[in-house]
């Protein structure tokens, strides 16, 4: 296996120079909120930094992706690039990820630029997750007072104009609409890629909130992410649909229902957007348009909602725990009933590595 090398600043000055598809930029409010404040801040950087930089290298291929499929028009070329990106990531970036946060509107600069609220949100919800790894992570703090403080966080959070909706959204919005599963059709691997992100993102409370910064909840962790490489690596599939939050991170879910339905919603808008930007049936000059309305949409708590209890329950219809990557510690889940809505198609769920060979 020969690794891919690349040197970060021809990858920006490369993408900073593509342009944008004409009569598709537009103006957005930028105002943007930081970090809420405490001592926890960093807390799973400084015990789990291998795990906590992988984040880096997620940001990375969020962004490259998005910028892709943004400003390649011609399909054949779009596929031949996210081979190439997806041969770096799962054989370089994710092995080495970036030591510090990746400045995605470098490696996406058309698709920032032109969809800013999009990476807005996207980087919000990021920074929601980053947080809560961190009070999970603070041995400083008792277990209530991690709860208490991760709702304190989830408040802040949903004060900001870039926020998810904290109720669960319909699977419809992400399955049913006319342009939905364009990306997984055509793009089965890297789908399966972002879709074992996704996985390890919810996952990884689980560990922490049974055992935190201990030993046992870091050796725990590094579990977490080895079964995430075994799915990289080709050793174990790729979920065959996507992860839901209350099936792979129950407890977590049970402590901090709005954080998993934002998370939830912020994993569904990954796929539309992927899926609007691949879709022939969206004109190139409406794609913007109808990723803001995808995004209204996943800011409105009143329609197109699940109830708590179907919420839960689309786990079961959606094939269980087996098909959505595997619990993230302990015994391997045993297999479900065949998956439903936000499947891969049959086949896809095991990566193909042939390509990282040269």
């Amino acid at each position: 296996m020969v690794r891919t090398t690349r040197t970060w600043a021809p990858v920006a000055m490369t993408l900073a120079a593509i342009v944008t598809p004409s009569g598709m930029s537009a103006q957005d409010s930028r105002g943007e909120q930081f970090y809420y404040p405490g001592s926890f801040n960093w807390s799973f950087l400084e015990t789990s930094p291998e795990a906590a930089r992988l984040f880096n290298a997620f940001d990375y291929g969020h962004a490259v992706l998005s910028e892709v499929l943004w400003t390649e028009a011609d399909a054949v070329e779009a596929s031949a690039r996210l081979d190439e990106e997806y041969r770096f990531l799962t054989t370089d970036l994710l092995r080495q990820p970036p030591r510090f946060a990746v400045a995605e509107e470098a490696v996406a600069p058309s698709y920032v630029r032109s969809v800013w609220r999009a990476h807005a949100m996207f980087h919000w919800a990021h920074v929601l997750h980053r947080q809560l790894y961190d009070v999970y992570a603070d041995e400083g703090l008792s277990d209530g007072e991690k709860q208490s403080l991760g709702e304190r966080i989830t408040d802040y959070y949903l004060s900001s104009p870039f926020a998810f909706t904290a109720v669960p959204k319909s699977m419809a919005l992400m399955d049913d609409q006319y342009y939905s599963q364009s990306f997984r059709a055509g793009h089965a691997r890297f789908n399966g890629l972002i879709w074992a992100y996704h996985w390890l993102q919810v996952g990884l409370y689980e560990p922490l909130i049974a055992a935190g910064a201990s030993e046992r909840g870091r050796a725990m962790v590094d579990e977490a992410v080895a079964r995430f490489f075994g799915m990289v690596d080709g050793g174990a599939s790729f979920p065959s649909v996507m992860p839901m939050t209350p099936t792979v991170a129950p407890t977590f879910t049970m402590r901090h229902p709005r954080a998993a339905a934002i998370f939830d919603n912020l994993h569904m808008m990954h796929d539309i957007i992927s899926d609007i930007l691949v879709s022939p049936r969206v004109p190139r000059d409406r794609k913007r348009d109808v990723i803001y309305e995808a995004l209204d949409e996943f800011q409105d708590p009143t329609r197109n909602v699940m109830s708590t209890e179907a919420w839960h329950a689309m786990g079961e219809h959606m094939g269980g725990l087996a098909a959505m990557g595997g619990p993230p510690m302990g015994p391997p889940a045993p297999e479900n009933e065949e998956a439903g809505h936000g499947q891969m198609a049959p086949g896809d769920g095991m990566p193909d590595h042939g390509g990282h060979h040269e």
